[in-house]
């Protein structure tokens, strides 16, 4: 039970430090009437808090996430009145160029959602405008990285710019007439990464909703129809909602998932065989995750002419984050497997899960640092401590083979009893709380 209590509680340490998540800011770029305009969709609370997003992924990290708290609670005027102070020092820090020509900008306007989920971020819209230099017909924009990361978009031309711009980064010349939209290759290979990252560190739900796949059987048929059907499933809603065939609001999307979580868990403590109504079943909760899916590319929004390269370079990341879950996952459980199956011998399982475990353990404190949180958006723990939680189901397996499936007793039926837990937490918090 203290291993279950572990891993329990290492995955409901990691839902809460990405409670409060920071999504890429966007802006949209044209030229109108001579005029410049930013129209800049962004955290307004961590701005006013004048906070630093530069590698964050949730800002429960932050020395001032009560401050950031207390904004999100604040009715529209009051944030309004706050961020009014900080736009000056805002705009300074961006460098919009016509040619060798500095835009000056001044703001146009601030619009502030109303309170909402304060777990969640809401969106603040800044209007900047600025006067375009004659002649010129070039606009470059260089983001700011304390603002974290920045898609974007150019508007009101034929093949227009779209680009995603880390923190400090520039976008390059923009012609003002058009003509710098990527090809379909580019925009192929730009859009895969986004779907790994989408995983890969980002997404917790779809990880353990695969994990409670993995988690179902040892053998190989299991798993292959399994995630054969989960991505059939949300390939098609995916490509379904991209194209506004289809579409269904977060408030019942989310919930939904986690309930897939939970469900599919449990399936795993009460059964380890695959039912002939599970594929059915996980292809009907694959459908929901490709909506959770779609909506990422919402956000990030999608470049004209170029749909299809980016849904499919999207999924394709998608999967690879997938099978990158499966894969650690395997490779840590594996000589339990051979173990539990009495083609490895006891002690070096006992011995190597105990030192991987700490291992794993350590890594978590010894890695939390900046720089790591930097480079892979989350905080060490979150990638090593429930990797220690599973070593040390590994140990107690190894430790007790003697009794029938002891595997299935010691490891699947723990940790899918974990995923269920956050599974169930995440369902009350998006439905009640």
């Amino acid at each position: 039970m203290k291993f279950l209590f572990a891993i329990c509680a290492s995955l409901l340490w990691i839902t809460a430090a990405v409670a409060h998540e920071v999504r890429p800011a966007i802006g949209d770029l044209e030229v109108v009437d001579d005029q410049v305009r930013l129209t800049i969709t962004l955290n307004g609370e961590a701005l006013a808090a004048e906070v630093s997003l530069d590698g964050l992924e949730n800002t429960d990290t932050l020395d001032q996430s009560d401050e950031v708290d207390r904004l999100r609670a604040l009715d529209p005027a009051a944030l309004r009145d706050v961020l009014s102070l900080k736009i000056p020092g805002f705009i300074d820090s961006l460098s919009v160029m016509a040619g060798d020509t500095a835009v000056a900008l001044s703001l146009q306007g601030i619009e502030v959602a109303e309170v909402g989920n304060t777990a969640l971020p809401r969106d603040t819209v800044l209007t900047l405008e600025g006067p375009m230099p004659a002649d010129e017909t070039t606009l470059s924009l260089t983001w700011p990285a304390e603002y974290g990361a920045l898609v974007l978009r150019q508007q009101g031309v034929d093949e227009p710019y779209t680009g995603y711009l880390e923190g400090g980064q520039s976008s390059g010349p923009i012609q003002l007439s058009g003509g710098d939209a990527a090809s379909g290759w580019q925009t192929f290979g730009t859009y895969i990464p986004v779907g790994f990252d989408h995983i890969l560190p980002k997404g917790l739900d779809h990880i353990l909703f695969v994990l409670g796949l993995f988690f179902l059987s040892t053998r190989f048929t299991p798993l292959f129809w399994q995630v054969t059907s989960f991505t059939l499933a949300h390939t098609v809603t995916l490509a379904m909602a991209v194209l506004g065939i289809v579409t269904l609001p977060g408030s019942i999307v989310e919930p939904l998932i986690a309930a897939s979580i939970v469900y599919v868990a449990v399936e795993n403590i009460l059964s380890d065989n695959l039912s002939r109504w599970r594929p059915y079943v996980v292809f009907g909760f694959g459908l929901l995750h490709g909506l959770g899916f779609a909506s990422v590319l919402g956000e990030f929004g999608l470049p004209d002419g170029q749909v299809i390269p980016a849904l499919i370079g999207f999924n394709i990341g998608v999967e690879l984050g997938q099978l990158t879950v499966i894969a650690i996952a395997f490779l840590i459980v594996w000589y339990a497997l051979r173990v539990d199956r009495g083609e490895a011998p006891v002690a070096p399982a006992q011995g190597g899960y105990a030192v991987l475990a700490a291992v794993f353990f350590g890594l978590g404190f010894a890695m939390n640092t900046d720089g790591f949180q930097t480079v892979m958006g989350a905080s060490a723990m979150v990638f090593f401590w429930p990797l220690a939680a599973l070593s040390a189901l590994c140990v107690v397996s190894a430790t007790l083979v003697d009794q029938l499936d002891a595997y299935r007793k010691y490891v699947a039926i723990p940790a899918s009893a974990a995923i269920a837990l956050v599974g169930a937490y995440w369902f009350v918090e998006r439905v009640f709380l």
